[in-house]
Order: C-alpha cells, then sequence, then structure tokens
C-alpha cells in the first residue's frame, strides 16, 4: 500500500457526506476527514465504532466516590475526629449525611478530570501541540477527506472529481 493520499476539498458538509458515503461504497480507504465544525452524520458516514467513553466517564466517576469514602473516613473518623456542630466523630455511617457533598463533588472532580486526560490521550490532541491540518482552510469553511492511493491515482482522481471536489492534491500520509 502507498503511502500517499489524495486529498480532495469540498465546501460543503452535505455534499462531503455524500462523497463519504459514495467513497466507502467503492470500497476506497478514507484516512480521516477534516471539517471546519462537527458534521452531524459524518461518522457513520465513516463507519466509525461507537465510542465506549461514557463508561470510563462510569469508572471515573465510581473511582472519585471510593476515594471521597475512604478519605473521609480516615481523615474524619480514624486520623483526627472531631465533635463538630455537636456530631460526635464515633462511626462513618453516623456522619455520612454530613458528607455527601463532598462525596458528590469528589465523584465530578475525578470524573471531569480524568475525561479530559482520556479526552487527550484517545484523539491524540496534546496541549501545545501544533495543528496537523492538511490545510488551514478547514479551520474556515472547507472540509477535506483524505484517501488512501492504492491503485490507479488517475481513476481514484477522476472519481473524487465526480464525487464534487473543488480541488484535488496529493499529499504524504502522516503517521
Amino acid at each position: 500500500m502507498s503511502n500517499k493520499v489524495l486529498q480532495a476539498m469540498y465546501d460543503d458538509d452535505e455534499v462531503l457526506i455524500k462523497a463519504v458515503k459514495k467513497t466507502r461504497e467503492a470500497h476506497h480507504h478514507i484516512e480521516e476527514v477534516f471539517t471546519p465544525f462537527p458534521v452531524h452524520g459524518l461518522d457513520k458516514a465513516m463507519g466509525l465504532e461507537k465510542t465506549r467513553i461514557a463508561i470510563t466517564a462510569f469508572i471515573y466517576g465510581v473511582t472519585g466516590l471510593i476515594v471521597s469514602v475512604w478519605m473521609l473516613n480516615y481523615m474524619m473518623i480514624q486520623d483526627w475526629p472531631q465533635n463538630i456542630g455537636g456530631k460526635p466523630s464515633f462511626s462513618y455511617a453516623e456522619n455520612m449525611p454530613a458528607f455527601v457533598p463532598i462525596m458528590f463533588e469528589m465523584t465530578v472532580f475525578f470524573a471531569a478530570h480524568l475525561m479530559v486526560i482520556t479526552f487527550y490521550m484517545r484523539s491524540k490532541i496534546w496541549p501545545f501541540q501544533t495543528a496537523s491540518n492538511p490545510d488551514p482552510r478547514t479551520t474556515d469553511d472547507k472540509f477535506v477527506m483524505e484517501v488512501a492511493v492504492d491503485g490507479n491515482l488517475e481513476a481514484l482522481t477522476s472519481f473524487l472529481k465526480e464525487t464534487g471536489a473543488i480541488e484535488i492534491k496529493i499529499a504524504e500520509k502522516k503517521d
């Protein structure tokens, strides 16, 4: 397989979705699609699998809840018990209603912060990373579909022109 891709540029999101569907029907491999804004239905048109990120959010929230229960039990019951507002700290169960806001906040804190880290890792977007757009116009009003070149270049170029591409360029595949 070649390490070259054809970058087909489109100026309308509906034309892009139709082009993605036609390209997949013709059994060409779409490397990536760059858009200036989220395009609804593009993930289904590209055949991407559903994300499992909601499951990780739940796991992170449960982790935050467990950490908060352990932390409150250790700090308020075992290590430094105090009589606050006339409530003695003899057991965790007696004081649990007072700990609910802290448990909720720790659950949200863990889920939110770990989800940001997971999103960065999954999408390979890191803070201070340089942009990897194939064309600066993809941040304004153009859409680019990168299709792997695996056969006749002229036939693939004419096929992409038929799908409504306004401009086609050849580029090296980025890893």
